[in-house]
């Protein structure tokens, strides 16, 4: 196909406001929120949230700004929304062994009331316990207890008094303590002189009396042990029989307060007894003493075993929970144990225990970011262990490097349900498939969002209702039709296709917030056309400082561009600069060099490490087709540079072969080029010209290297035919198109490019030898007094030389 120049219509897609069907977008509030360009992923999205069996966790691929956590999170809470409120997390002490504490799940908002509940248990019991044990039928019944055991005690003593009277000695009781003296015929004490003064045989018998005595005291006293064990026992039976009706009465009160479902729960009525039981072991706590702040001290410790740490409380959803945990530490993830100083010694208890996102998720959704967790190995090796067994045991991390003892807490571990939405990049995702495949298996429902959607109607509706939505919940004023159509054509000129809009919404997300703000500053009712396209040239303004300077370079003459005149084996050539944020093209000046040789095509970038692999493959491609237009004069006897010049920062990409091969072409034909016009796009080993990334970009880079060097009518640009369908050019390019001022061209062949930039025939590819007057014709011409240049030099130096030169090989 000959050259075709391109009209103005040919360089950007206009909407239609009238198209869009509405006046602003305050009409369109109504309407939901659609997922715009997502079906695939919205049905892969939808399939994982209702498939019930394990292992389908859903891991969402798509770039930052898709609105991959917007959209996944409206429909995580829009499945919650008919999922059934998951129960309450409960943990309780364990009375058997209190570094176990145990796990009770509940009905939602049962957790809540059991705690209310126990708290109310513990204030009535210290309330009504002591006024049933002051009550005077207990006192009575005390008393008659208390009493006979003094009776007994008492009838024992007299026959101990006796049996001491009976062999010489006087007894008494003083604090506790029996003390008994020694009396002779007359009943009086019998002083040391008497007691010396008697025989040894006397001696004798009155320590046999004596330890005989003590024999008996001793037996009296473990009576009297006895009878304070029996006596202390019929108490406790008695406290025990007297609260016991009350503390039933509560504890029923208790069971009662719950729903059916709960009452009969093996692990509620294991505690309740175990609470029932420590009330009534410990009854004497309740009871006034002569240390009472020992014993208030002692009951509260009592008390406080009674407590319900409700870990998970979910009494106020409505629907299964829907978590987007932002902050994936461990103890926010999986929970925690909470530790206080006791002295030398860190404490804790069943109370001290705290859940995590995972726990607080069960029944319902959680979103993670892989990121967040790669970047924390020891959440990572958790997160897989939990995802291999669904079972969570809360843990302290790094209590075995405390500075200190610790209490060893193990709560009992929990089976947990959740639907885990893990968020990703296409590489992070691709890179854990590799290297965790055990990990990756968990996560069956690949969410895939795209970069990019064929745009339709229905697309630009739902970019419209897009825009109602965000101004609706960014407090922004309403945009017209008008400045709606000026979005959409931004999301084109994103996804750099007249056909298909970009899906990064956030960036469109960005221009409507900048867009409000310069509409209320100059105090409009909505938001127009004009302050989309201005909003947008700020935020150039704002990111193109880089762009400028190097620009700048240009018109000072620091770095040499022609963009008038010819000029033989050099071209203008266009390369993108993508800086993250901000994303421009330049015109770099490609030269080349040919001369008789043997060494062939020499890419200097290469030569200098200054190259990518793929800008090597293209200058590889040209290489190739070269030798394949002029195969029939093979081998080709030809040393050939090509550089950018002034390049110090490398090179990628083959979107420059097309300019170095007009640069080696004009060298060999000694044809000048048009310097007025800048070439890009890549080649293929049929000299076809492939289409090329950031065309936009490097066209309005060069009409702005253009404009400050003087536009004169004769500039333009020369770019791929396949090329057309992504021009969205800035409308200063239009207009200068549209006023004469600026050219785009298009080729689909080599050949065709090289006519237009030299004003010659190219001749015909492939039917060798080529036409004198054809640029092939001179080309091959070049080539064929190169070899004849060769081949006098071998004949010159001779055999000798020849073997020479060999033998140095």
């Amino acid at each position: 196909m000959p050259i075709f120049e391109l009209a103005p219509g040919d360089l950007r897609l206009s909407i239609d406001a009238s198209s869009l069907g509405f006046a602003d977008t305050s009409e369109l509030l109504h309407l939901p929120l659609p997922w715009i360009g997502q079906a695939r992923a919205e049905e892969a999205a939808r399939f994982g949230m209702e498939m019930a069996q394990p292992d389908y966790n859903l891991f969402v691929l798509g770039e930052v700004g898709s609105g991959r956590t917007t959209l996944l999170g409206q429909m995580m809470r829009a499945q919650a929304a008919l999922r059934p409120v998951p129960p309450d997390l409960c943990y309780l002490h364990n009375f058997d062994e209190a570094e176990h504490p145990r796990a009770l799940r509940m009905p939602a908002g049962q957790g809540r009331q059991l705690r209310q509940l126990m708290g109310q248990l513990a204030k009535r019991l210290q309330a009504e316990i002591p006024k049933r044990l002051a009550q005077d039928d207990f006192k009575a019944e005390s008393q008659r207890i208390r009493e006979a055991c003094t009776i007994e005690k008492d009838r024992g003593y007299v026959a101990l008094s006796a049996y001491a009277e009976a062999h010489s000695f006087g007894l008494m009781r003083d604090e506790g303590h029996m003390v008994f003296t020694l009396k002779d015929e007359k009943g009086e004490p019998v002083t040391a002189g008497k007691a010396l003064a008697r025989t040894q045989q006397q001696r004798v018998e009155v320590e046999k009396a004596e330890e005989a005595l003590r024999d008996e005291i001793s037996r009296y006293l473990e009576k009297t042990q006895s009878m304070d064990r029996v006596m202390n026992e019929g108490l406790a039976a008695l406290r025990r029989q007297t609260i016991k009706p009350l503390l039933a009465h509560e504890l029923q009160l208790i069971r009662n307060g719950l729903l059916p479902d709960v009452q009969g729960d093996a692990k509620l009525g294991l505690f309740l007894e175990q609470v029932h039981h420590a009330v009534l072991e410990d009854l004497e706590l309740f009871q006034p003493g002569d240390d009472e702040q020992v014993r208030l001290e002692a009951l509260e410790v009592v008390l406080l075993l009674f407590r319900v740490n409700v870990v998970v409380d979910n009494h106020a959803l409505e629907g299964a929970p829907v978590i987007l945990e932002d902050n994936p530490l461990y103890r926010a993830l999986f929970g925690s144990i909470e530790y206080a100083s006791d002295g030398n010694e860190l404490a804790t208890d069943f109370s001290h225990i705290r859940a995590g996102s995972l726990l607080k998720a069960h029944g319902g959704f959680l979103m993670l970011h892989l990121r967040d967790l790669l970047a924390d190995e020891p959440v990572w090796e958790k997160l897989r262990r939990f995802m291999r067994s669904g079972r969570l045991q809360i843990e302290e991390p790094g209590m075995v490097h405390a500075p200190m003892a610790a209490v060893s807490l193990a709560p009992e571990a929990v089976d947990v349900q959740v639907k885990i939405v893990l968020v990703a990049s296409v590489e992070e995702y691709y890179a854990v498939q590799a290297a965790d495949p055990e990990f990756a298996r968990r996560f069956r429902c690949k969410v895939d969002f795209a970069e990019s959607f064929t745009a339709t109607a229905d697309s630009a509706r739902a970019t419209a209702i897009f825009v109602a939505h965000t101004c609706q919940r960014k407090a922004l004023m309403h945009f017209s039709a008008e400045a709606v159509g000026v979005l959409i054509e931004e999301t084109h000129r994103e996804a750099q296709d007249k056909t298909r809009q970009s899906a990064i919404f956030a960036l469109s997300e960005a221009l409507v917030m900048e867009s409000a703000d310069l509409a209320q500053r100059r105090a409009a009712r909505t938001v127009q056309a004009q302050d989309v396209y201005a909003a947008r040239e700020a935020r150039i303004h704002r990111l193109s400082y880089p762009e400028q300077r190097l620009q700048e370079t240009i018109a000072d003459g620091e770095r040499l561009l022609d963009v008038r005149g010819e000029r033989v084996a050099q071209v203008n050539g266009l390369t993108v600069l993508d800086l993250g944020d901000y994303c421009f093209g330049f015109p770099v000046r490609v030269t080349a060099r040919t001369y008789a040789g043997e060494d062939g095509l020499l890419n200097i970038e290469r030569e200098v490490e200054l190259s990518g692999p793929i800008h090597d493959k293209g200058v590889l491609i040209l290489h190739s087709h070269l030798s394949a237009l002029f195969a029939h004069i093979a081998p080709l006897a030809l040393n050939a540079a090509v550089v950018f010049e002034q390049e110090y920062s490398g090179v990628e990409g083959d979107s420059a072969s097309c300019a170095e091969f007009y640069a080696l072409l004009s060298s060999l034909s000694g044809l000048p080029i048009r310097q007025g016009i800048a070439v890009t796009g890549a080649i293929n080993q049929h000299g076809e010209v492939l289409p090329v990334g950031g065309i936009n970009e490097k066209i309005e880079g060069y009409f702005r290297s253009c404009e400050l060097l003087g536009l004169d009518g004769q500039q333009g640009v020369l770019i791929p035919r396949r090329n057309v369908r992504h021009l969205m050019l800035d409308t200063k390019v239009v207009a200068a198109v549209r006023d004469g001022r600026f050219h785009i061209y298009t080729a689909d062949d080599v050949g065709e490019g090289m006519s237009l930039l030299t004003g010659v025939r190219f001749g015909d590819k492939g039917v060798g030898p080529y036409a004198a007057d054809s640029v092939l014709g001179r080309a091959q011409k070049t080539l064929q007094r190169f070899r004849r240049a060769c081949a006098a030099s071998v004949v010159h130096q001779g055999p000798a030389h020849q073997k020479g030169h060999r033998s140095q090989v």
